[in-house]
């Protein structure tokens, strides 16, 4: 199985930045994982925000096949633990999907057509973050996920 992060726009915080690629190097000794940044809609002043979503989805699903399972990181999601979580990969393990992407919206989340083609959702927590930060919440959940799944101590239970 492959996992990508589908996000808008860059992050642009060192400390984000730092954060993320330290997950990101750890992630390569477990899946195939790549992160896949969509660039921030241009002219948003004169956009309201569902142009700006729809806009936004016009990108993101340029990089979505049709056997691809998608999962939204929406506040509306399911809540996992962090046991729980890796019990899902697994299962989308053993279940045969070949390529599982986790999208992050925007400032104002997503377009009616995201939600359409999605397979699901899971919320990080009850919550609001930036999404520039759910990125690093998410790449380290996924780390931790793996080291569960492989009896590592990095999640102390």
């Amino acid at each position: 199985m492959k996992i990508t992060l589908l996000v808008t726009g860059k992050t642009e915080d060192k400390y984000l930045i730092e954060g993320i690629e330290k997950y990101l190097n750890r992630l390569k000794h477990y899946i195939g994982f790549n992160m896949v940044v969509i660039p921030d809609v241009k002219n948003t002043k004169n956009l309201s925000e569902a142009q700006q979503k729809s806009k936004e989805a016009e990108q993101m699903l340029k990089h979505i096949n049709n056997t691809d399972q998608i999962i939204l990181l929406d506040e509306k999601g399911i809540k996992y633990t962090s046991v729980l979580f890796s019990s899902y990969l697994n299962k989308q393990m053993i279940g045969s999907v070949q390529h599982l992407i986790f999208v992050i919206g925007g400032p104002y989340g997503f377009d009616e057509s995201i939600y359409k083609r999605a397979n699901g959702s899971i919320s990080l927590s009850e919550m609001t973050f930036s999404h520039q930060m759910v990125r690093l919440f998410f790449v380290e959940q996924l780390y931790r996920a793996f080291s569960i799944l492989k009896g590592e101590p990095y999640h102390h239970q």
